[in-house]
C-alpha cells in the first residue's frame, strides 16, 4: 500500500502551470530555420512515448518570439504536457530545442527541484495512473481537452527524491535501448533501399550483380519484358451482396484496405470471406498460392502475394507467374517502380489502371536464377526489419509494465543498487 502522502497533486510539486498560444497573423509570422528566433512547440512535436518530435518544426520570428516570452518561453528541465488534440502526452525540455515557446495546446509545467526530479516528473506524467485520470477528465468536455486547473490536480506518485532519480535513470535505460533499435530499424530500410537501387535499377554495367550457384557473377544481358509475359493477369470482382449464400464461404476475398493494413510481403487472410459459389457466379476468380494481387484503382501500387488460395475485388490486377518468372522478385521490382505504375492511371473520380496499361508495363528481366537471389537477399533484409520491429514492440511493452509498476508504488527500488525490490 502506497503512503497517502506519498500521492501528491501537481500543484504541490510545481512553481507554474500554464499554456501557450499562437502568434497573430498580423505582423507576425512563422518562417524558416534560417530566418526564425525560437521553435515553436505543439502538440505535432509531442509523442505518447515521451520523445520530442522535433523533424516536425515550426520557427517563429524574433518579433513574435519577444511578444510570447513574457509568460510562454519554455525554460531547460520544464515538462510539456499536451492539453488539446493528443493530449495526455508529454515530454522534457532538453537545451536542444530551446529558445522555444509553445502554442495554446501545450502547458508548460516548471516543477520545483526540491520536491520533485524533473525527468520523473516527465515519466510520471505518462503513467498509467495519470493517464487513467487523463481519460477521466476529457472524457467531461465536448472537444477532449485539458485546463490548467485539471493538469494542476492531476495525483502522482511522489516517492523520496533518491528514489525518484532511480526511478528515472531505470526507465531512461529502457528510452535508449528503444530509441537504439529505431535506430537500426531506420538504417535497416535505408539499406534496404539502397539495395533497390542497386540490385533493381541501372544501365547493366553500374548494374549490381549477385553471385550465381558457383561463385561467380552473373553476366549476360536483362531482357526487356512487359508485365503480361511474365504470367497470366486477371482483374478481380465482387459477388452479388444480394445473395448471402455467396458471403460468409472459406475463401478469403482480398480488397484493397486488405492491403494496405498489413506489413509483410504475404497476405495471410482478409476482413471478408466468400464462398465457391459466389466466384463461380461473378467476375471473380479463385487464385493460386503464390499469386501477385496489385491494387489498381485507389491505392495504386499497394500489393502482396497470396499465401494461399484467395480471391480479390474488383480493385486488382492479379499475375500467376509462369515458370520463368519469380513472383518475389516482381513484387520487389514493382514495388521499386510504385510511380511507373501510378503514372500509366487515369481517371476523373479516382485514379485507375487498366488491365491493359498494366500488361503493357515494361520492365529489364534477368533470368530466373538471377531473380531467384535477388529476391532472397531483399527478402533477408525485410526479415532483418520484421525482427528488430518486433524487438521494439516487445521492449515498448516491458518498459509499459515497468512503468506501471515503478510509477505507482506497487514496486519500489532500492536506492543504494540497481536491484528492484
Amino acid at each position: 500500500m502506497v503512503p497517502n502522502k506519498e500521492i501528491k497533486k501537481l500543484t504541490d510539486l510545481t512553481s507554474l502551470i500554464t499554456k501557450g498560444s499562437t502568434p497573430t497573423t498580423y505582423g507576425y509570422q512563422f518562417v524558416d530555420e534560417s530566418k526564425g528566433e525560437a521553435t515553436f512547440i505543439g502538440a505535432y512535436n509531442c509523442s505518447f512515448d515521451g520523445v520530442a518530435k522535433m523533424d516536425t518544426k515550426k520557427w517563429i520570428t524574433s518579433e513574435a518570439n519577444e511578444m510570447l516570452k513574457r509568460s510562454k518561453l519554455a525554460y531547460e528541465d520544464s515538462v510539456l504536457c499536451i492539453v488539446g488534440n493528443t493530449i495526455g502526452s508529454s515530454f522534457m525540455v532538453e537545451q536542444s530545442i530551446l529558445p522555444a515557446n509553445i502554442n495554446q495546446n501545450v502547458a508548460l509545467i516548471r516543477p520545483v527541484k526540491e520536491k520533485v526530479f524533473p525527468p520523473y516528473l516527465k515519466y510520471a506524467i505518462r503513467s498509467p495512473f495519470v493517464q487513467w485520470q487523463v481519460i477521466q477528465e476529457a472524457s467531461t468536455q465536448a472537444q477532449p481537452s485539458l485546463s490548467l486547473k485539471q493538469v494542476g490536480d492531476f495525483k502522482i506518485f511522489s516517492p523520496p527524491l533518491p528514489e525518484q532519480r532511480k526511478i528515472a535513470k531505470i526507465l531512461s535505460t529502457w528510452d535508449k535501448a528503444i530509441s537504439t533499435t529505431e535506430r537500426l530499424i531506420d538504417n535497416s530500410k535505408q539499406q534496404k533501399k539502397a539495395l533497390m537501387q542497386q540490385l533493381l535499377t541501372g544501365a547493366h554495367t553500374q548494374r549490381k550483380r549477385l553471385l550465381d550457384d558457383s561463385g561467380k557473377p552473373f553476366e549476360g544481358e536483362w531482357e526487356e519484358k512487359r508485365l503480361s509475359e511474365l504470367g497470366d493477369i486477371s482483374s478481380g470482382g465482387t459477388p452479388s451482396t444480394k445473395q448471402p449464400e455467396y458471403w460468409d464461404g472459406d475463401i478469403n476475398w482480398v480488397t484493397p484496405t486488405d492491403i494496405t493494413k498489413q506489413d509483410s510481403i504475404y497476405i495471410e487472410s482478409t476482413a471478408r470471406l466468400v464462398s465457391l459459389d459466389g466466384i463461380k457466379n461473378s467476375s471473380a476468380k479463385l487464385l493460386p498460392k503464390g499469386t501477385l494481387l496489385v491494387c489498381t484503382r485507389a491505392t495504386i501500387g499497394e500489393m502482396a502475394i497470396a499465401s494461399h488460395e484467395m480471391s480479390t475485388n474488383q480493385g486488382f490486377k492479379n499475375i500467376v507467374p509462369n515458370e520463368n518468372t519469380n513472383i518475389e522478385f516482381v513484387y520487389y521490382l514493382l514495388n521499386f517502380y510504385k510511380h511507373k505504375l501510378i503514372s500509366k492511371a487515369s481517371g476523373s473520380t479516382f485514379l485507375e489502371l487498366s488491365k491493359s496499361a498494366f500488361e503493357g508495363l515494361h520492365f529489364h528481366i534477368p533470368k530466373f536464377q538471377e531473380q531467384q537471389k535477388i529476391s532472397a537477399v531483399l527478402l533477408n533484409a525485410d526479415q532483418e526489419t520484421v525482427l528488430l520491429e518486433q524487438q521494439l514492440a516487445d521492449l515498448k511493452q516491458e518498459k509499459k509494465a515497468l512503468m506501471q509498476q515503478l510509477l505507482t508504488g506497487k514496486r519500489r527500488v532500492k536506492v543504494d543498487d540497481e536491484a528492484v525490490a
